[in-house]
Parts: C-alpha cells; sequence; structure tokens
C-alpha cells in the first residue's frame, strides 16, 4: 500500500475506537506526507492537534499502523504540508525524474548529449593524462592514441570526457561520430544476428570516422557480440577511423574478454582517471554551481566537497537537490539548510587523510627521514617506504599515477606504477608485509573522524 491507502486504513480502524465527535474534531484533514525507512511523516493541520496526538493518540496510532505495515517504528507529526520533509521529497522527485536540471535532447544520429563539452569539463590531476590525451585525438584524430581506452571508477567523468571529444570533432570537425553504450551495442548486434541482418548492421559503420563505446566491460561473456564487434573495431581500425573506449578497469582485468580484443585495446593509449581531490571537487562545484546561475555559500560548498569525495555524479546530485530548494523556496542556502537537505547522502562521520599524513605516519612506522623518502635516494631501507607511500596513495586515496609521481618530485609516473605493482604482488606472499600495511592503515584513519 501506498501513503494515501495506509492512512485511509488506518483511520478506518481508528474510527471504530473513538467517537464520531473525537473522530471529526482530531483526525480531519491529517494525512502521511512520507515513509522513511520506518519512520511516518504524519501532517496535523496545527500545533494543538500535533500536541493532543502525541498525548493522547500516539499510541493507538502507532500500533494500527503497525498492523499495516509492520516495518514502521516511529511517527513524527508535522505542521501542515509544507514541511521541510514534504518538501524534500518534492526535490527529490525532482531531481530523480530530471537526472539533472541542464537536460539536452540526445543527437539521434551521432547518441552524443550536447551538454557534455571541453568547456564544461574539470581538469585535474586525477584526470590529466586522459585529458590531455584527448586533446592529441581532436587535433588528429586516427592518428595518435588509437584506441584511446579510458578506466576508472563510477561517476568519475568517464562518460563526460567521451561525449566531449565526440561532441568537439561531430560539430568543429565535421566528422561522422557514432556513440554507443556497450549494452545499447550488445543489443543490436543480438538483434541483428537474430534477423540475420548482421553483415547490413557492420556496413552502417563504413562511413563512420569516430567511434565511440561506453562501458566496454559489459562486453564479457558475451562472445558473439566480441566476434562481430571485432571486425567492425578491425575495419575501422586500418582505415586509420578514430576508437575511443572506456571501461571500469584496465582491459587486461576484464574478464572473459577475447585476448584479440584484449590486445587491439592495449595498442592504444590507456589512461586512468581517478578520485577528484579536495581543490578539483571544489572547481567542479563552482563550475557547476554558475551554469546554474546560482551563488551558493563557500561554506555550503565546502561541507559538499569535504564530505563526496569518490563520484562527481554525487557530487552534482547534491547541487541540484539544493538548486531545486533554491527555487522552490526562493531562498538562500545556508550551511545548516544544507545539511538537513543532504542528510542521508552525506555521512556524518566520513575518514580522511591526506598525502602529508600518510607520508609522516610511514616515516615514523620506518623510522625514516621525510626528505629522504622525498629525495632521489635509493637505499633499500628508504625505497621500501617510498613504495609503500604510493602504494597507499593509489589505493586508499584514489591519486592518479601522474599525481602520485608529482608528490615526488615529478617522477616518470610509470614509476609510479611499478611500484603500485611490486607492492600488490609483494602482499600476496609476504604476511608480514600484509600486517604492517593494515596497521598503518590504522594509524592513517584513526584520528581522521569527524
Amino acid at each position: 500500500m501506498n501513503e494515501k491507502e495506509i492512512w485511509q486504513s488506518a483511520l478506518a480502524q481508528i474510527k471504530l475506537l473513538i467517537s464520531p465527535a473525537n473522530f471529526n474534531t482530531w483526525f480531519k484533514n491529517t494525512e502521511i506526507l512520507e515513509i522513511q525507512n520506518d519512520k511516518v511523516l504524519l501532517s496535523v493541520p496545527n500545533s494543538f492537534v500535533k500536541e493532543w496526538f502525541q498525548q493522547k493518540y500516539h499510541q493507538m496510532i502507532l500500533k494500527i499502523i503497525r498492523s499495516l505495515n509492520p516495518q514502521i517504528k516511529e511517527i513524527e507529526y508535522v505542521i501542515g504540508k509544507n514541511s521541510f520533509s514534504l518538501l524534500k521529497k518534492q526535490i527529490r522527485k525532482i531531481y530523480v525524474s530530471s537526472d539533472s536540471l541542464l537536460n539536452f535532447e540526445t543527437d539521434e544520429k551521432t547518441g552524443l548529449n550536447p551538454r557534455y563539452t571541453f568547456s564544461n569539463f574539470v581538469v585535474g590531476s586525477f584526470n590529466e593524462l586522459a585529458f590531455a590525451a584527448s586533446q592529441a585525438i581532436i587535433e588528429a584524430p586516427g592518428k595518435i592514441y588509437n584506441p584511446l581506452f579510458v578506466y576508472g571508477g563510477v561517476g568519475l567523468g568517464k562518460t563526460h570526457l567521451l561525449q566531449a571529444i565526440g561532441n568537439y570533432l561531430y560539430k568543429v570537425k565535421k566528422l561522422n561520430v557514432i556513440y554507443f553504450q556497450a549494452n545499447k551495442l550488445i543489443e543490436e548486434i543480438i538483434n541483428a544476428v537474430k534477423n540475420n541482418t548482421i553483415e547490413e548492421f557492420k556496413r552502417t559503420f563504413k562511413n563512420v570516422d569516430v567511434l565511440i563505446l561506453d562501458d566496454v566491460q559489459f562486453l564479457s561473456g558475451k562472445e558473439k557480440t566480441q566476434e562481430e564487434f571485432f571486425f567492425i573495431f578491425n575495419y575501422l581500425y586500418e582505415k586509420n577511423r578514430q576508437i575511443v573506449l572506456s571501461s571500469d578497469r584496465p582491459p587486461k582485468i576484464i574478464p572473459s574478454l577475447a585476448e584479440r580484443l584484449k590486445s587491439r585495446f592495449e595498442g592504444g593509449m590507456i589512461a586512468d582517471i581517478s578520485t577528484p581531490d579536495y581543490e578539483s571537487r571544489m572547481a567542479i562545484l563552482k563550475l557547476k554551481a554558475q551554469e546554474r546561475n546560482i551563488n551558493f555559500p563557500e561554506e555550503v560548498l565546502n561541507y559538499i566537497a569535504s564530505n563526496i569525495k569518490n563520484n562527481i555524479r554525487e557530487l552534482e546530485g547534491a547541487l541540484n537537490i539544493l538548486t531545486t530548494f533554491y527555487k522552490l523556496q526562493k531562498q538562500e542556502i545556508t550551511l545548516e539548510t544544507a545539511k538537513k537537505l543532504l542528510k542521508t547522502i552525506i555521512s556524518p562521520t566520513p575518514k580522511i587523510s591526506t598525502f602529508k599524513k600518510i607520508l609522516k605516519i610511514v616515516s615514523e612506522f620506518y623510522d625514516v627521514k621525510e626528505e629522504d623518502i622525498l629525495s632521489n635516494v635509493r637505499r633499500k631501507e628508504i625505497l621500501k617506504p617510498r613504495h609503500i607511500i604510493m602504494y597507499l596513495l593509489r589505493t586508499e586515496l584514489n591519486y592518479s599515477y601522474p599525481a602520485i609521481a608529482q608528490k615526488f618530485g615529478g617522477k616518470d609516473h610509470t614509476t609510479v606504477i611499478h611500484a603500485c605493482e611490486k607492492i600488490k604482488k609483494e602482499l600476496l606472499k609476504n604476511e608480514e608485509l600484509a600486517e604492517e600495511i593494515n596497521q598503518l592503515k590504522i594509524k592513517i584513519f584513526e584520528k581522521e573522524k569527524i
């Protein structure tokens, strides 16, 4: 039952337990506004009714509602229908239904969304390698970094970057661009095979200048789709047509992916996008706020950037909720308002750490000087903590390899990759090292609770 049905059923039972006069006096103009997990928000017309319900009828109402929905443990009485909680519900409905306040129609010919451009793509240490590769591609499509394979976690901007490449090449270079989500391509190939039109489908790529395929990890285990895509890929590659791919992981660890596809994917440029640092998160929020023509207080943006760290999409989602509240209520967003509105998506006690803290703790743990770790000294007793710091920055703070290299005086990022892989392999066979790193993690995060 929905909220309305539950309350109508509850009222029918209440009507049998109290006098008609009391029922008409106290239960008129009441309704359930929202059910939040195990709590019911019950709207009452005024503070007098609210107080009477709390003192006189609370146990009866709770018992009846629990008989209809056993998960309910609490009732909160709110005055009127325009309560803060109801407003939050309206905001979330608007946000979920629109996905974004800046929607644009997807181009039917290309599959691209014109919203995604380089002008609203924030570049930071977390994505600079992928961005640099994309800039090289749009200058000479098909001639450098072909294919470009971008990988990283959910909501970090892979789709934005891929579509920005596509939009630029389509609008500025006037190339024939086609963008596919991997699931859509799989569906198209399956239908073509079923209808005996696969050769006709493959011919549609004859005049394609740029193929962009998002989330290629979904090709995993789809043998027939992989087989047909292999021929499409080869045709375009041999014609020097640009291919851009994305995944949530590098090609070599995508399970059940044909070796010949892995080999093709690894034949161009592989670039990762990691979690944005604080400065990048603030830059993203300020750009998105500017797009919405709203000047949020610095402390509000700082609150969001300090608490949402792993997902750019969540940053924008939080901003959308505040934007919708602002547009509905026509009032400034304060820090207190932001905390209330974002309560369900921001954890009150996140754990954080920094490069400086990791450097300090690791150097103290192994009794070496911080300056020696950051230097070019290659003594064994220095190399081990240096490699561990690189590994922790990568695995715990999601730094990109170039960003880690920058922290160590601008070393080649391949040196960082080697160090991280070395520690990862050593952990598989060295229990002592595993215990040391576990202890370091405890020390790194134990004092960071807010």
